[in-house]
């Protein structure tokens, strides 16, 4: 097998960790809230059948609670600016770094990309924001012509 995956194989990895986060979130008997979901604390079996790790930075959140206040901890390109700014600690954090890291399989970009002589980063997110822009820019533009 080469370096890439296919595309079945990469629809069983995100549905995994899907399947990973609605357990901490939901299924536990306390929603644990990860913070630090990120393509390094995926790690694969041989069959390609992930498993979330790294949960150094976890935190429990009781049923009664909408959110928890904390400390920013987190990895910087997965998590919300709402966290980074203010705090607030909810499933969402997860959520969100979960859309980053499909984001990541299905493009093969890592998040945040620092070029070899350090004087570029390459940002994923903005990438596919100036990729959508282009498309957005194409269809209006097959729109005007078609009519």
């Amino acid at each position: 097998m080469g370096g890439t995956l296919n595309w079945n194989q990469r629809y069983e990895i995100i549905f995994g960790i899907a399947r990973g986060l609605a357990h901490l979130h939901d299924e536990f008997h306390v929603k644990i809230i990860h913070r630090d979901i990120k393509s390094s604390n995926i790690l694969l079996s041989d069959d390609f059948k992930p498993k979330i790790a790294g949960f150094v930075l976890a935190r429990f959140q009781h049923e009664d609670q909408t959110h928890v206040s904390t400390k920013f901890a987190c990895t910087l390109g997965y998590t919300t600016p709402k966290y980074a700014l203010h705090g607030v600690l909810s499933e969402n954090i997860d959520t969100y770094s979960f859309g980053i890291v499909i984001l990541e399989i299905i493009s093969g970009t890592r998040s945040t990309d620092v070029g070899s002589d350090a004087q570029y980063t390459d940002y994923l997110l903005e990438n596919i924001e100036d990729c959508c822009n282009i498309n957005r820019r194409v269809v209006w533009s097959f729109d005007l012509k078609g009519r």
